[in-house]
């Protein structure tokens, strides 16, 4: 670590420290805990989604981590465990109440509203989740926010300086997350009111991250040293895959908010869907001569995944596997057209997170039902109605310019801070050794 970032490094620990004594400062003691209404079960089946939705974080640290060189793999897994360190701290000061504070103007929530999440722990519960604790409703939806920025990281692996990746995630989290979970799922939100759906985070999670990672992988250029593509740990991947797997069903089936047919039906097309994709995806493969690897089974299961995510509470279980089938066929393609470019995305996020996510927002304002989910009120195009499907497509342009100029302009405030490249002789040496201090035992030539 040079002098700079020494110096760079005390930023956010007198942060940390100013966030401590601020904690002390605002405490408040709650008052009688709100629990009419609420439903235990409901409860404690939210209570296993918000756990499984977090194993989700470290199943992409060991998914990602197993696909970079390997003296790259813990700098990798490790850019997605901080997260869960830097989100479950700024949720609580502000990140929440910027999600789901009182709205202004539609576009973000009061950071005043839940500030050191005042009022949270004896508030009412929220409006779509009224059986379970407004407290769980928070952590539940902090484990969305923990997992997206961790998400953007694939795209700049192996040459971003892990201090200035601290102050990036921060900032996207405040500034890009917050505001779009505000106007999907907060009720006064813009989108919502439009009538654009997402069930648990396509647009809000993977679009979102999906192109801050394009914007990065612009952004920050080529890496300098020769780009070695033999994986450092397949199994990982193997074993990364299966976590984000059934950790998907917290993601998903856990936004039912309550232990209910709904859960049950968006459970069964994540699972249908993610199977359908992985599939697909070695299948494809296999037709275009390639051999049917483990790696390609396990990238398309989470495109496959990441595609069912906005529709997987307004699809029947079938159309998921169109959708897990068709978003990973588009994702192959996309991945495939990427490698002919200079755009080094290194392990491919926007072609698998942006273009799945994308894929599944159209194909929610294609399918969606009332059928499934009373929330619909307009059908989907292929059911004759064209206004729900319409409203996506203006939806989705916004989303993405927003995520993809934002991230932009964040980057660049981000460097003029703290660079975010590593030197030259920093990237070929590795990022766990001059970045942590810290090599494997194995792996390394």
């Amino acid at each position: 670590m040079t002098k700079q970032d020494k110096q760079l490094s005390i930023i956010p620990f007198v942060a940390l420290v100013i966030i401590s004594i601020l904690a002390l400062i605002f405490d408040k003691v709650p008052g009688p805990i709100v629990t009419e209404g609420l439903n235990s079960g409901d409860t404690a089946w939210m209570l296993v989604s918000a756990a499984l939705v977090l194993l989700m974080t470290p199943g992409l640290a060991l998914f990602y981590g197993g696909m970079v060189n390997a003296k790259n793999l813990i700098s990798t897994m490790l850019q997605s465990f901080i997260c869960m360190g830097i989100i479950s701290v700024l949720w609580i000061v502000v990140g929440y109440s910027l999600a789901f504070g009182e709205d202004i103007g539609g576009f973000i929530g009061n950071p005043a509203t839940h500030f050191m999440f005042k009022g949270v722990l004896d508030g009412k519960p929220w409006v779509y989740a009224s059986t379970i604790p407004l407290a769980l409703f928070a952590f539940f939806q902090l484990k969305f926010a923990v997992i997206t920025p961790a998400l953007i990281t694939g795209s700049f692996s192996e040459r971003v300086k892990f201090t200035s990746y601290i102050l990036f995630a921060c900032l996207f989290s405040m500034l890009i997350y917050a505001p779009l979970a505000h106007w999907t799922w907060h009720p006064d939100g813009f989108l919502c009111k439009m009538g654009v759906l997402d069930f648990a985070g396509g647009t809000v999670v993977h679009i979102s991250a999906g192109c801050a990672a394009l914007a990065a992988a612009l952004y920050l250029g080529k890496r300098k040293t020769p780009v070695i593509t033999e994986p450092a740990n397949i199994p990982y991947v193997l074993l990364g895959t299966g976590l984000l797997w059934v950790g998907w069903f917290g993601f998903n089936a856990g936004s039912a908010v309550g232990a209910n047919t709904l859960a049950v039906s968006a459970f069964g097309a994540t699972n249908t869907a993610a199977a359908a994709a992985g599939l697909a995806w070695i299948l494809f493969d296999s037709v275009k001569g390639k051999a049917p690897s483990a790696m390609g089974f396990c990238i398309g299961v989470v495109v496959g995944l990441v595609a069912i995510t906005p529709a997987a509470g307004f699809v029947t279980i079938p159309v998921s596997i169109f959708i897990g089938v068709v978003s990973s066929i588009i994702s192959n393609l996309m991945v495939t057209w990427r490698a002919r470019t200079s755009i080094d995305d290194t392990l491919d996020v926007f072609p698998c997170h942006g273009i799945g996510g994308i894929s599944g927002m159209i194909f929610t304002g294609i399918f969606a039902s009332t059928a499934i989910n009373s929330v619909v009120v307009e059908q989907g195009l292929f059911y004759g109605e064209t206004a729900l499907f319409t409203k996506h497509l203006l939806a989705l342009l916004i989303v993405v310019a927003f995520a993809f100029g934002g991230s932009f302009v964040l980057l660049f405030l981000t460097n003029l801070v703290a660079p975010l490249r590593v030197s030259e002789e920093d990237e070929k040496t590795g990022l766990d050794v001059t970045q942590h201090g810290e090599k494997l035992t194995w792996g390394m030539e």
